[in-house]
């Protein structure tokens, strides 16, 4: 997949000023916890809730997450300068299991430059690559630093998080409270290794 419209180009660059570094992330999202805020146009109870959940989250992540020496040399051997560009909010469950993990890897090659936007904060650019028609997060936008070109994307969820959801939704019609929750156990048993294989996609 190639989008590489100038004026997609455009909104990219734009969002890329805005774009913090995933430490300044997670600094943020502890301040608004210490703060009982979100980020995010509401800042409802539940919501706040959600953020200090993934707040936690994220810190178990990033202490606990394995990367096998095998997919450590894929990622470290990766040639190309490539951002890594990603749309989040602070109360999406989903992103909170799979930002960690883009960080580790990431962290790993200094080709690949890891940037986090907010969602609400760049609407323009979430217009330009929403998931079933919405605006679904965390999503992931790979470019080639060379040509600025989008080369490929990923998210909101990993691949066979996405096919548990779709087989769930076509069954019931909805995603229940129960099944977010097992979804959440899902997430935990699977300790990162489905979304960094969909990573070492984009790099293949």
């Amino acid at each position: 997949m190639t989008l590489d419209t100038p004026l997609l180009n455009a909104i990219i660059s734009e969002s890329l000023k805005k774009s913090i570094s995933y430490s300044d992330y997670r600094a943020l999202v502890s301040k608004l916890v210490e703060q009982n805020s979100t980020t995010g146009n509401e800042k409802t109870e539940a919501l706040v809730n959600y953020t200090k959940l993934n707040n936690r989250r994220m810190r178990r992540w990033d202490r606990t997450l394995k990367i096998s020496d095998k997919n450590k040399s894929q990622i470290e051997n990766y040639k190309k300068k490539i951002t890594w560009l990603v749309i989040t909010e602070s109360w999406c469950g989903d992103a909170a299991h799979v930002i960690p993990v883009i960080n580790k890897a990431a962290e790993l090659n200094n080709n690949i430059n890891y940037r986090i936007v907010l969602r609400d904060e760049n609407d323009a650019l979430m217009n330009q690559f929403l998931t079933n028609g919405g605006k679904a997060i965390a999503k992931l936008i790979m470019i080639d630093n060379d040509t600025n070109n989008v080369v490929n994307t990923f998210g909101p969820r990993p691949t066979l998080a996405t096919e548990l959801v779709n087989t769930y939704k076509a069954e019931h019609g909805q995603l229940t409270p129960e099944f977010k929750e097992d979804l959440q156990r899902w997430y935990n048993k699977d300790k990162g290794q489905s979304t960094l294989r969909d990573l070492l996609h984009l790099l293949a």
